[in-house]
Formats: structure tokens, sequence, C-alpha cells
């Protein structure tokens, strides 16, 4: 079965469905090695934009506070025929990075995502938009992750994704991001944005 996974997602054209059949088949043999991943980081924009956005890469981050023993690590991606490690490896045609605990500030669930090789969790959209506006403001503006925060923003804000822009404003007001009012200007100058396109 993994084999033939692999041969379908080296031969996806399309970027968006390569990178979540290839987040399905990681998500589901990690799985069955006893680890829950989540995808969060550049991933989850890719996602959550279907692909306005694309990172390039697969990033996950583990459930559990216990890390993956790099030796557990290498023999499942072993399974898919990744080459590197030992945090990120080349499988199929894209990279996967295996970046740590996952840290969820959000009260909002993670959101579930069905593909051909298996159920994903991705970062809840709120706290991929306070962190995405984050690194777009500080610690100086950043035209690029500006970019990408836009793109994710806008598709929130014309209903593409469901968001609970209460819980958004509480996590840019949590310590650990201190940009409330940035994300409240950066909010409303995309809305304008989006109101006066033709």
């Amino acid at each position: 079965m993994i084999q033939q996974a692999l041969a379908d997602i080296q031969s996806t054209q399309d970027l968006l469905e390569k990178a979540m059949k290839l987040s399905g088949l990681v998500t589901t043999v990690f799985k069955e090695a006893g680890w829950d991943l989540v995808v969060v980081g550049g991933s989850a924009v890719e996602f959550y934009t279907e692909g306005v956005y694309m990172s390039g890469d697969v990033d996950f981050c583990r459930r559990t506070l216990n890390p993956i023993p790099l030796r557990v690590a290498q023999d499942v991606m072993r399974q898919l025929d990744a080459k590197g490690g030992p945090r990120s490896w080349m499988v199929a045609g894209l990279f996967v990075d295996l970046l740590g605990f996952l840290e969820n500030e959000s009260t909002s669930p993670c959101r579930e995502l069905e593909t051909p090789y298996g159920q994903i969790s991705i970062l809840p959209v709120e706290l991929t938009l306070v962190e995405r506006v984050l690194i777009a403001v500080y610690p100086r503006p950043d035209v690029e992750a500006r970019a990408v925060a836009k793109k994710l923003m806008a598709v929130c804000l014309k209903g593409g994704i469901d968001i609970d822009w209460m819980e958004t404003e509480r996590l840019a007001a949590l310590p650990s991001f201190r940009i409330l009012e940035d994300f409240c200007r950066f909010k409303k100058e995309i809305f304008d944005e989006i109101n006066l396109a033709p």
C-alpha cells in the first residue's frame, strides 16, 4: 500500500493535491507507529487557502510532549523511501519537516481533513492566522511574510473558512504574541482592500 501511495504522490502534478496526499500518508504511517502529528506552519496556510499560497514542503509537529526518538523517526521515514533526516526528509518530491512539540494556545480545535491516504489534523486557523500576522509585523515589517498573511486573512474575511474572530483577538492579545492592535489594523486594511477590489 505504501509503495502504491508513494508512486501516486510522486506522479501527482498539482502541488496542493500532492502535499495533501503526502500529509495523509505521513500522518498515517506515524500514527501506526504510535505518534500523532499535526500539520503546521506554511503547510497549514497552504491547506486553508486551498493553494493560493504554496510553501513547497510539509511541516508537522507532534501532539505528545515526549520527543519521537530519532531511530523511530528514521525507521518510519525509511518505510516512505525518504532521504535525509534527522528533522527534514525528501519524500516523493517534497520536503517533510518534523518540527517538534505542538504549541497550541488556541481554544479552537484542530481542523480534520480527509485525504486519500488518511485523515490529517491542521493547526487551528485562528492560531495560524495570528502567527502569520506576527511574523509579518514583528520584529520589523516583512514584505514576504505580509504577502502570506494577507492571503490567509483574505480567505478568512471572504468567508472561505469558518473562523472565530473573537478567538483570533484573544490570541493576538496574549503575552506570547502582543499584537492585538497590529492584528486589528491588518485585518481592517485587508478588509478594505477586498471591498475596494472590482
